[in-house]
């Protein structure tokens, strides 16, 4: 009984570390020829970070907040449309998901602040509202990100899209991708 035992662990243990080593081969399927490309690097910038600092009238310490003007390049051939992502990854529910916009024109290259380009979607915040929601960093300094992507398909989403529906959608189509971090205090 004691060969059983001993054959047994090691074939769990050929078990595991197959399992393991699978999503590194890149695709997750043992023996297949598929391959997963990554996604092209991109560049997003806003004239209106200084040092890596947003400025407080894109924070809840404005009654008025709106989003700050975005720049990006990079995207690549195929893209079909642009997403732009702003979110908190350190925030204690990760990621705390401030402001989703997509179905941009790949033609389109920058947001203007406070306003979304012709034909733009938005999504569900983790808020629970469709739109800009500003953070509120507190006192101290408090990291962010504003993530541009590149997709290969329009999504088929409507305006006011659930928050993980459209998440997942980004996800799935991305063939590019850029980011900006950002810091603010209210």
């Amino acid at each position: 009984m004691d060969w059983l035992a001993k054959r047994t662990r090691r074939l769990g243990a050929a078990v595991v570390a197959v399992c393991c080593a699978l999503p590194l081969t890149g695709c997750g399927l043992f023996g297949s020829n598929i391959t997963i490309a990554a996604p092209s690097v991109m560049t997003i910038n806003s004239g209106a970070v200084d040092h890596d600092i947003m400025p407080q009238r894109y924070t809840c310490a404005d009654p008025q907040a709106a989003n700050p003007p975005l720049t990006w390049a990079g995207a690549p051939r195929g893209t079909k449309s642009i997403a732009l992502v702003f979110d908190d990854g350190d925030a204690p529910i990760t990621p705390y998901v401030y402001w989703i916009v997509f179905n941009i024109s790949p033609a389109t290259s920058a947001l203007v602040e406070g306003q979304l380009p012709p034909g733009a979607r938005l999504a569900h915040n983790s808020e629970g509202s469709v739109g800009y929601d500003a953070p509120c960093p507190g006192t101290s300094i408090h990291g962010y990100r504003f993530t541009v992507y590149a997709l290969n398909t329009v999504l088929n989403l409507p305006n006011g899209a659930p928050l993980e529906a459209t998440w997942r959608a980004i996800a799935a189509a991305t063939i590019g991708r850029g980011r900006l971090p950002v810091n603010a205090t209210s």
